[in-house]
C-alpha cells in the first residue's frame, strides 16, 4: 500500500511539474492579449483628443510646416479666442448648461419615482407597462418628429386650453418647456433606460427597510423620499451622469424645438460652416478648437466623478 500511494504520489507531481509550464504560458499569453486589448481602446479613445488638443494650440504657419506634427512651434490661443467668439460660448454655455441640468434633475426625480413603482407596487398589468417603458429606448426618436413639433406648437392637453382660449393651443417653442415637460412625465431622452437603472437598484434594497418605514407610519411616498431615495445614490449618479451626457449632446430636440435659443449642439456646425467657406485650412482648426471647447465641460465633470461612477455602475450592474 506504501509503495501503491509513493508511486501515486511521484505521477501527481510529474503530472504538476508539467502542467506548469503550460500554465505560465497560457498566464503570459493572456496579459499580453489583456495589454494589447487595454492600449488599443486606449488609442482609440485617447488618439482624437491629442490630436484636437495639438491642432488647437497651432498657429497658422505650424499647419503649412510638415516638420511640426504633435508640438506647435508657435503655441497660440487665437484659435480658443475666435471659436469662442464665434460660437458666443458664454451664451450657449449657459443656455445648454441649464437646459442639461434643468432637465436631468426631474429626469432623475420622475424615473426613479416610477421605478420605485415598479419594483415595490405590485399591481396588475406593471409587468407589461415596464416593458413598455423599456421598449422606448430602441424608439428612433426622428419617428416621433412631427407629433412632437405639433404638439409643443399648438400645446393643448385635452383640449382645455383651446375651450376656454377659443382658439389655438399654447406656443411652447423656443423655451425650456417642452425639456422641463418631457423630464417631468418620464418621457426624457433614453427614459426608459434609467427607470430600468433604478428599478434594478431598488430590486436590491431590503424590504425590511421599507416595512419599518410603514411600521412607523410613513405612506409609499414618504417611504420613497425618507428611505429608498436615499439608499440609491448609486443609481442616481450613474442615472444623472448619463441624462446629463446625452442632454448635453442632444441636437435633435435642440434643432426641433429651439431657433432662437442657441446652445452649442446646434451653433456647433454653423460655425465650422462659416469658416469653412472663407479659409478651409482654417476653418478646420477652427472646428478641431470649436469641438474642444464643446466637449471640456463633460471631460472636466468625468474627472471629478469617475470614481463614484465606476462603483455606481458596479453596483446597479449586479444588483437584481
Amino acid at each position: 500500500m506504501k509503495e501503491t500511494a509513493m508511486r501515486s504520489g511521484r505521477a501527481a507531481a510529474r503530472l504538476i511539474r508539467q502542467k506548469q509550464p503550460l500554465n505560465k504560458l497560457s498566464s503570459a499569453a493572456w496579459v499580453l492579449l489583456r495589454a494589447v486589448l487595454v492600449t488599443g481602446l486606449c488609442f482609440v479613445i485617447l488618439y482624437p483628443l491629442f490630436f484636437k488638443l495639438s491642432i488647437s494650440f497651432k498657429a497658422r504657419g505650424d499647419m503649412l510646416d510638415p516638420t511640426v506634427l504633435w508640438i506647435p512651434k508657435h503655441v497660440t490661443l487665437d484659435n480658443f479666442r475666435f471659436a469662442a467668439s464665434t460660437l458666443r460660448y458664454a451664451e450657449t454655455f449657459t443656455n445648454s448648461l441649464v437646459i442639461s441640468l434643468l432637465t436631468t434633475v426631474l429626469q432623475i426625480v420622475s424615473c426613479s419615482l416610477a421605478a420605485f413603482g415598479f419594483a415595490r407596487l405590485k399591481f396588475k398589468g406593471s409587468g407589461v407597462l415596464f416593458a413598455l417603458a423599456v421598449f422606448t429606448i430602441v424608439v428612433p426618436s426622428q419617428t416621433l418628429m412631427i407629433p412632437t413639433y405639433l404638439n409643443y406648437r399648438y400645446f393643448d392637453p385635452a383640449g382645455i386650453i383651446g375651450w376656454f382660449g377659443g382658439g389655438q393651443g399654447l406656443n411652447l417653442l423656443d423655451s425650456y418647456w417642452p425639456f422641463v415637460l418631457q423630464a417631468i412625465t418620464g418621457m426624457g431622452i433614453k427614459s426608459g433606460l434609467i427607470i430600468f437603472i433604478f428599478r434594478q437598484f431598488f430590486r436590491g434594497i431590503p424590504k425590511e427597510l421599507e416595512e419599518a418605514a410603514y411600521i412607523d407610519g410613513c405612506g409609499v411616498f414618504q417611504t420613497f423620499w425618507r428611505i429608498m431615495l436615499p439608499n440609491a445614490i448609486p443609481a442616481i449618479i450613474t442615472g444623472f451622469l448619463f441624462s446629463f451626457v446625452w442632454m448635453w449632446n442632444d441636437n435633435y430636440y435642440a434643432g426641433l424645438l429651439l431657433t432662437k435659443i442657441k446652445v452649442l449642439t446646434t451653433t456647433l456646425p454653423m460655425m465650422w460652416t462659416a469658416t469653412q467657406f472663407e479659409d478651409g485650412l482654417y476653418g478646420y482648426m477652427i472646428k478641431n478648437t470649436g469641438e474642444l471647447l464643446f466637449i471640456a465641460p463633460i471631460v472636466i465633470l468625468y474627472m471629478f466623478v469617475q470614481r463614484y461612477f465606476t462603483e455606481s455602475i458596479e453596483r446597479t450592474g449586479l444588483v437584481g
